[in-house]
């Protein structure tokens, strides 16, 4: 997923294809850092987990190979655990020269002597080829050195999908023949309901595939990200805290509640299609591209796949709002993570130089224009003029609705320690429970989780402070926060500034 926006990060952009052992095997058997390549400038090894976005990838090698003659091997981890596997090369002394690193487990590999700090690197001319607050300390950089750079931008992290051909099946149109695009949570619900009357058995208003990994809390960005609750926010916000009061009250809030017993109703109402838990996400993507539901929610990174499949009969909804009112917004953070390089490179030099390619405003600009992978944090990349696919610029001109919001990790550095453990069940899987029938109370539940996520942050901030940390909660307290407007950062807007 391109996390994902992980941007923020999309998950679903990261997974697909091979997993498991066999993805195991593949990574183990690259080899080590180095090697040579005949008549070039050497060979340096690469590892990321972009499924979707791997024909840009290629093509920027084989650029990239043109112009410098340095050699990429990369390996290509499609089933989510490059963490795992990373840890498994590093205590093998095997570290790929280049690879893609979480934005939470960034500061284990600092501590552990895995990445190469940049500074040599990314001078200050560098780093303002990027937007101010691109390098950020306890965000891509520690204690002043820099260990990874911004690649996305910042656009909605999720959106609802709707199959223009459905909803005009449906008679979902206006006078003009337009689609009427769900705006409110009772416009989706008449429209899966006329959907499901009119599909007679054979469609249906919603989808989406629940077998690989949850995804039934995708739903909660689109759909309360404008509800007055601050649902997304910076990832280097524990989750479920509400940085508003310091206190771990976001799912508690009523609005958790009334959309998770809305989707159970939508379920009971049969307007989602019935298989939708026991179906693969790549296989609901495929039907939805069918035609077998009109609503489903996902990511950017599903635009380049529904793409190659020549579907490209579909319109984005970039916030769902209870009541039309938009009472928040989206949230990002100052910085983020991409690609780092390892300490025990034997090719810095020629791995700094795909480092910079790979972050370069060219290669931004086909990625944004040519791929239609993201936004790209080089502003200059995003121009909507230059977007043929309707969908896509639709997704590029909701940029708007993100703001920059704000982030503890700017007030204090050293909360990038500060790492609770996950609560089990998590939310994720608390979803999906509601939506199986085997969570009946659920405001008690997210009650019960709240105290969970409260105590493991409880616990996290004392192993910080036993570690000689100074934090505290009131790094995590921000009362002004005025939900719908932009936060503004008190930070040099450059390192070394």
């Amino acid at each position: 997923m391109s996390e994902p926006r992980i941007p923020s990060v999309s998950r679903r952009g990261f997974l697909s294809g091979a997993a498991g052992l066999g993805g195991l095997a593949l990574l183990a058997a690259c080899g080590g850092s180095g090697g040579s390549s005949a008549g070039g400038k050497g060979t340096i090894t690469h590892w990321d987990k972009w499924t979707t976005q791997q024909s840009w990838v290629k093509k920027e090698m084989e650029r990239f190979q043109k112009a410098t003659g340095i050699q990429v091997n990369r390996t290509l981890q499609a089933s989510g655990n490059l963490e795992d596997l990373l840890n498994l090369a590093a205590r093998g002394d095997n570290l790929p020269d280049v690879f893609m690193v979480a934005r939470d487990r960034l500061d284990e590999h600092i501590k552990q002597g895995h990445l190469l700090p940049l500074n040599k690197y990314a001078t200050a001319d560098w780093q303002k080829t990027f937007p101010a607050h691109s390098f950020v300390n306890g965000v891509n950089a520690a204690d002043g050195k820099i260990y990874s750079a911004p690649f996305t931008g910042f656009g909605p992290e999720l959106q609802l999908y709707v199959n223009n051909k459905v909803f005009k099946d449906a008679g979902l149109v206006d006078s003009g023949g337009q689609v009427l695009l769900p705006k409110t949570w009772d416009e989706v619900t008449r429209a899966a309901e006329q959907i499901t009357r009119k599909g007679n058995g054979s469609v249906h208003g919603i989808g989406f595939g629940n077998s690989a990994f949850p995804i039934i809390n995708w739903w909660i960005k689109p759909f309360l990200a404008g509800s007055g609750n601050p649902v997304s926010v910076p990832p280097s916000v524990p989750d479920g805290l509400d940085l508003r009061t310091g206190k771990f009250t976001r799912y508690t809030d009523r609005t958790y509640t009334d959309f998770l017993t809305l989707f159970l109703e939508w379920k009971n109402k049969g307007y989602i299609m019935p298989n939708s838990l026991s179906v693969d996400d790549e296989i609901a993507r495929q039907q939805f591209a069918r035609g077998k539901f009109g609503m489903t929610v996902g990511g950017v990174w599903n635009q380049p796949g529904w793409t190659e499949l020549g579907f490209t009969d579909f319109s984005t909804v970039s916030m769902v709002t209870p009541d039309g009112q938009q009472k928040s917004s989206y949230y990002h953070g100052a910085g983020s993570v991409m690609l780092a390089l390892s300490a025990d490179s034997k090719r810095p030099d020629e791995a700094w130089e795909w480092f910079k390619w790979w972050h370069g405003k060219d290669a931004a600009t086909r990625f944004v224009q040519d791929l239609k992978g993201d936004i790209s944090i080089h502003p200059e990349a995003n121009d909507p003029g230059k977007i043929d696919l309707a969908p896509f610029k639709q997704y590029v001109e909701a940029a708007k609705l993100v703001i920059p919001g704000p982030q503890p990790s700017l007030r204090n550095p050293a909360t990038i320690h500060v790492v609770p453990d996950q609560a089990k069940p998590t939310f994720d899987d608390f979803c999906t429970g509601v939506y199986t029938g085997q969570i009946k109370d659920v405001p008690g539940g997210l009650r019960t989780l709240a105290e969970d996520l409260e105590g493991k942050f409880e616990d996290a901030l004392k192993k910080a402070k036993d570690k000689g940390h100074k934090v505290s909660r009131d790094d995590y307290v921000f009362a002004d926060w005025d939900l719908t407007k932009p936060y503004k950062w008190d930070i040099p807007q450059y390192l070394g500034a």
